[in-house]
């Protein structure tokens, strides 16, 4: 599933005119036609796809924290991630050089460069170019830093760096669950070395006509439709499961990733004795991308049902009240999603509130009610997120530069309630 969503990303990427080792990046706040997995549309995005096959290692470069940060990782075609970068990352806001090694790759690294490599030649940066408030100045402010990352070939270091703006066009790495599953990861295999652990599925892909080396010319495509539905219904009914253990004890909050999918994340799965490769599955029909150390830069909770354990409904309005003194230093948000795509909900006219805009209405107490659902409560359009009345939601609350009352709990985010 990884490497099928990130061969989605890299489809999305050419058809917006982009070619390996550019830059895609949005320089607006996103809007539904950014149809990826659960994307964040209070920041900008900045995706630098490397291909090192050709080119050899790849050299990114990280600007210093001053007049604006960077929050991301750099992952491989797995999406496993090699490292983060920013303030939260090895750089700790510095600025530095990363150089992205391809599999074959020999000798040493040159002084001042941070060693990232790779098991794949192809990845890509997941980088957030944080915005200090949704005005239009702050947005542009933050286009123009994100614009001052560097990305080139180490042999080619005055080559400029080459960046494709993909605001408003659609750009959809949504899995699909048809016989095109198949063929994106068949395209994946051709590119890419076998993993060791991952051996065992070269007989188990050949069985379907999928064989380094040979084309794909599957002789019951009907058949692959049928598989690929099954699995899509295997992943529907298992994942409620990702959210059995609250974060927040006595709610329906919990961390969208299991614990050893979470520790894998970490060491690039390298304990032998554990491969959750289920829950890997099921995460990343939701998500792209992973970091290195999650809740340094960012931290997530999720929620698919609200105080009374009953799943979202596109047409029923229902309340979150966040508590006052979120324990962030950037900011949060609340973003509602389609439960059946994971992605932004289609033709709506925003997915999110967050601390960032100014006309944020707060309570007497500090404390912040966000209004989800077809219509806004009559006075709190500025608090509200719209739904489609005729589907379900889910619903993603991060928290930018987390604090320590985070991890203690000693700030809680109490349950979404039905009006």
């Amino acid at each position: 599933m990884p490497a099928v969503n990130f061969e989605l990303l890299r489809q999305a990427s050419a058809g917006v005119g982009a070619s390996d080792n550019q830059v895609v990046f949005w320089s607006r706040l996103l809007n539904w036609k950014n149809q990826t997995l659960t994307p964040n549309p209070d920041t900008l995005y900045f995706f630098p796809f490397y291909n090192t096959r050709d080119v050899g290692p790849m050299v990114l470069e990280i600007p210093p924290a001053e007049g604006g940060s960077i929050t991301g990782s750099v992952d491989n075609g797995w999406q496993e991630a090699l490292e983060d970068v920013g303030p939260a990352g090895v750089d700790k806001g510095k600025g530095g050089k990363y150089l992205i090694l391809p599999p074959d790759h020999r000798g040493d690294v040159p002084d001042g460069y941070v060693a990232l490599p790779s098991a794949t030649y192809t990845g890509f940066g997941a980088l957030r170019s944080n915005v200090a408030s949704s005005s239009d100045a702050d947005v542009t402010a933050a286009a123009e830093y994100g614009r001052r990352i560097q990305f080139y070939p180490l042999s080619q270091p005055a080559q400029p760096t080459t960046f494709i703006d993909a605001s408003d066009v659609l750009y959809d790495n949504t899995i699909p669950y048809d016989r095109r599953f198949f063929e994106l990861l068949d395209r994946f295999v051709q590119r890419e070395p076998w993993l060791q652990r991952d051996r065992v599925m070269i007989s188990v892909l050949k069985s379907i006509g999928i064989e380094k080396g040979k084309p794909f010319t599957p002789g019951d495509t009907d058949l692959l439709d049928a598989a690929a539905a099954d699995a899509h219904d295997w992943l529907d009914a298992n994942y409620p499961r990702f959210f059995a253990s609250p974060y927040f004890e006595g709610t329906h909050w919990a961390v969208p990733a299991s614990p050893d999918v979470v520790r894998g994340m970490q060491t690039g799965f390298a304990d032998p004795d554990s491969y959750p490769v289920d829950d890997r599955g099921i995460l990343y029909s939701f998500i792209y991308f992973s970091a290195k150390h999650l809740g340094q830069g960012q931290f997530y909770v999720m929620a698919i049902a609200d105080r009374e354990g009953g799943p979202f409904d596109g047409s029923a309005t229902y309340r979150l009240r966040v508590p006052a003194d979120p324990p962030v230093s950037l900011y949060w948000s609340a973003t509602v999603y389609d439960r059946d795509t994971h992605a932004l909900i289609r033709d709506l006219p925003h997915a999110s509130r967050s601390s960032h805009l100014p006309d944020l209405a707060a309570n007497a107490d500090g404390s912040v009610d966000i209004f989800i659902g077809p219509a806004a409560p009559d006075g709190h359009e500025a608090n509200w997120i719209p739904t489609d009345p005729g589907g379900r939601f889910e619903v993603l609350f991060r928290l930018y530069g987390p604090k320590q009352a985070l991890f203690d709990k000693t700030w809680t985010l109490p349950d979404i309630e039905k009006l």
